[in-house]
């Protein structure tokens, strides 16, 4: 019979003790697999090595707010941009490059966004964009799945699989919008219908509906007011001359400074000329990871809005705050892994006392002191290792319970199987912890006198 064979004998032998010391050490390998397997998902989260873009362009404020709102959906933008930094800033921030003579020389793609709205049922956020929008990645190697089509026609929506689930909705269902948030209590009368729900992202997407742009201007309320709209261009440095703002006025169809004709809500939905038309964010792919930098500087110098790279953003954001509070988990969870060891130890020497009789008869049968100090070792060893087998299963079974709720709430994908390359070091670790608190209760074996045992 092999030494680890006697120490299991030994360990059935207490085995209410043995299965409680095994189980703090499940518990504390739990608590750390979970808090892995977690912190891999906000990685993947916070550390999407792409989210489709070069740069954010947003209003000039705070760079981490402007990315928290038009990738996470996190709050709103401060303000809202002209719709001429789309057509006209953006294109000469670029023309103004050395050797730059179309903007197309550097840019991909410019997708327009614009926020604020939420849907009646369920208060999702919508956003007005372009079917390029679901062209792009979403991350870095990842592309948008759907099922239906794009939005193609104004009142055409597309909605993240979190709405379609929680709201039951499919491709042919409508819905209506909740002007400015779902404290506002002004419901549009126009309505969107569903033509494709997206797959699931693990992204903000996932809680996100989409509505063709051109619908979303056309909802009335939409447009900015006359002379509001005027100002903004000027505080924007666009020259607006006396003969545009006549014709800005009579475009925007009599409205009054609220945007709307008398508060009539249920008048038809009317074209918005671009002057009266403003984006949340401008989303840029450039060809080139220089021509990136390049244009970010142009921008930022030469116009009131501000250009960020969001992957800069969104990696600063995890060193400094989730990155800090993932290695406090893992320090405190850790310290409960060295409590159970420190339990290990603690069952294992108040045993000795009674063992010695035991012991003792082991030594008269021909064991050695070595061969006693190694079963003691192998208890440990095995408490150690067969605790963190089940910690390991219990670590992921939890996060199987928990990603249910996760996903709804957060919106987070969550793969509980997913192995972090952490968890193979936890039975190295394990390993060196059952030698060091086995080893005071083999010493005390080992120095245990045949004689004197066998004679109490």
């Amino acid at each position: 019979m092999n030494l680890l064979a006697i120490a299991f004998k030994s360990l059935k032998q207490r085995a209410l003790s043995s299965a409680l010391t095994a189980l703090s050490v499940a518990l504390g390998i739990m608590l750390v697999v979970s808090v892995l397997v977690v912190n891999s998902v906000v990685d993947n989260t916070f550390n999407q090595r792409s989210v489709g873009v070069s740069l954010l362009i947003g209003p000039r404020g705070s760079d981490l707010g402007n990315v928290l709102s038009a990738v996470y959906r996190i709050g709103k933008p401060a303000e809202n941009l002209p719709w001429r930094v789309l057509t006209e800033d953006l294109p000469n921030a670029a023309k103004r490059i050395d050797g730059v003579k179309n903007a197309s020389d550097i840019i991909e793609w410019a997708i327009p966004m614009t926020m604020g709205d939420v849907t009646e049922k369920g208060a999702f956020p919508v956003i007005g964009t372009t079917p390029k929008y679901f062209k792009m990645q979403y991350a870095f190697g990842k592309n948008f799945t759907k099922k239906g089509e794009l939005p193609v026609n104004p009142f055409d929506a597309v909605v993240g699989s979190q709405v379609a689930r929680q709201n039951g909705w499919d491709v042919g269902s409508q819905f209506t919008l909740i002007h400015g948030g779902a404290d506002t209590g002004h419901v549009h009368d126009e309505k969107f219908t569903i033509t494709g729900l997206l797959g699931p992202t693990g992204t903000a997407n996932d809680q996100t509906v989409f509505v063709n742009i051109e619908g979303f201007f056309l909802i009335s309320g939409h447009e900015k007011p006359p002379e509001e709209a005027i100002q903004r261009l000027k505080d924007f440095g666009f020259e607006v001359t006396e003969e545009q703002a006549a014709v800005i006025r009579e475009a925007s169809g009599g409205h009054d400074d609220h945007g709307h004709a008398g508060h009539d809500h249920g008048h038809a939905p009317h074209a918005i000329p671009d002057d009266l038309k403003e984006v949340s964010f401008i989303l840029v792919r450039t060809k080139t990871s220089l021509a990136s930098i390049m244009l970010s500087s142009e921008i930022n110098e030469g116009m009131r809005a501000q250009a960020v790279n969001p992957i800069q953003v969104i990696s600063k954001l995890m060193n400094l705050f989730v990155g800090n509070t993932q290695k406090l988990l893992l320090c405190l969870t850790g310290l409960i892994v060295v409590v159970a060891g420190i339990g290990i130890f603690v069952s294992i020497y108040n045993s000795m006392s009674d063992r010695k009789r035991e012991i003792a008869i082991m030594r008269a049968l021909g064991a050695s002191r070595v061969t006693v100090f190694s079963i003691i070792l192998g208890e440990s060893l095995l408490l150690c290792l067969g605790g963190g087998i089940l910690g390991l299963l219990m670590g992921h079974g939890l996060v199987v319970v928990a990603a249910p709720f996760i996903e709804s709430q957060a919106g987070i994908m969550v793969n509980p199987w997913r192995f972090d390359v952490m968890e193979l070091v936890l039975f190295p670790i394990l390993i060196g912890m059952a030698t060091l608190v086995g080893f005071l209760p083999g010493l005390t074996a080992y120095r245990t006198d045949v004689a004197d045992s066998l004679n109490d």
